[in-house]
């Protein structure tokens, strides 16, 4: 077969394509029986591997990359410190790459790790849902995906996550707005391009305001794009548009500060005018004045366990795993209850 590649092999045998990765590079987690019949099939086709990706394989790299979705949120940063520090703990080298706002995540990826070479690769933020094994058949790159969330794939076998639950992470803030009587609640979030993760903040925004018996209102939403700029502009639309706001539901704590300094530049009072929810816990919701109600996220956790799992797979040889951590509403100075 001219110009066959290992997906025709895969097809062939009646096997995965990262099977037929580890019968090539002589992986042990694979039975004899299915390793005598990839192979044979290899002989009977004359299927010659691609040099570059061989080389790649056979790296002796000690280097893990890191790719941060953009260059703006703050809430990576613990993750990433938490990652370097596993890293360095085990001999290896962190290489940080950031991707801008407007690239495709997946080819951001794998062009990341073809050109440093990569002994693993940990994504932060970013969208992955249309992530295929196909992808990553040429790398043979452990890959683990922190902080976004790929709901309906959790239990693929062929890449790592360490995530939140989204949706209901943001209902339970949202809920907590509507049980201090709030039912002119607007939300700031992010767009199209998102949706790993505000899509599923805006669906648990959308399930809350139901079970409060709250009509959803596209005039109640505008988008963000995690920046303080953002969330200040995308604030003083929405007050623009609809002037009767009690509460502001922004999903990430950058774009909430945002929008509080907009409320505050307004002559309004938070919470007396309008109670602000954020997410994340980032430092900055601490101390920004009033502080902000958020929803926080173990940052710093979610990194080491991000770099456990890789260096499990690198050095151990086990398989992929998807944790789901747990969040916790913060109270704090931005939410009010009405009377």
């Amino acid at each position: 077969m001219a110009n066959a590649n290992i997906k025709d092999i895969a097809e062939i045998a009646g096997v995965a394509i990262s099977t037929v990765s580890r019968v090539i590079n002589n992986h042990p987690d694979v039975s004899e029986e299915t390793r005598k019949k990839v192979m044979e099939i290899i002989e009977e086709i004359n299927y010659i591997p691609n040099n570059s990706a061989r080389n790649l394989k056979r790296s002796n790299s000690t280097d893990i990359g890191v790719l941060v979705k953009g260059i703006y949120n703050p809430f990576f940063a613990k993750i990433v410190q938490s990652i370097e520090e596993e890293v360095a703990a085990r001999g290896y080298t962190m290489i940080l790459h950031y991707n801008n706002d407007h690239a495709n995540d997946i080819e951001a990826a794998i062009e990341f790790v073809k050109e440093k070479k990569l002994k693993g690769l940990i994504c932060l933020g970013g969208n992955f849902s249309n992530l295929q094994e196909a992808h990553l058949e040429d790398l043979d790159t452990p890959l683990v995906l922190a902080s976004t969330d790929l709901e309906e794939d959790r239990k693929r076998p062929f890449f790592s996550s360490v995530t939140i639950e989204n949706e209901k992470a943001a209902y339970e803030a949202v809920d907590y707005l509507c049980r201090l009587g709030h039912k002119k609640i607007g939300i700031i979030t992010t767009g199209e391009e998102d949706q790993c993760v505000g899509n599923l903040r805006l669906k648990g925004f959308r399930k809350a305001i139901a079970h409060h018996g709250i009509s959803y209102d596209e005039n109640y939403k505008e988008i963000g794009e995690y920046t303080f700029e953002s969330g200040f502009d995308a604030l003083n639309r929405l007050v623009d548009r609809v002037g009767d706001l009690t509460a502001i539901f922004v999903t990430s704590d950058i774009m909430a500060i945002g929008a509080a300094k907009a409320i505050l530049n307004r002559g309004l009072r938070i919470p007396e005018d309008i109670s602000v929810m954020g997410f994340d816990g980032i430092d900055y919701a601490k101390f920004f004045h009033p502080s902000l109600t958020t929803v926080n996220q173990p940052g710093e956790y979610m990194g080491k366990k991000s770099a456990d799992i890789l260096f499990d797979i690198i050095m151990n040889n086990k398989a992929h795993q998807h944790i789901i951590l747990k969040t916790e509403l913060l109270e704090s100075e931005s939410c009010k209850k009405l009377v």
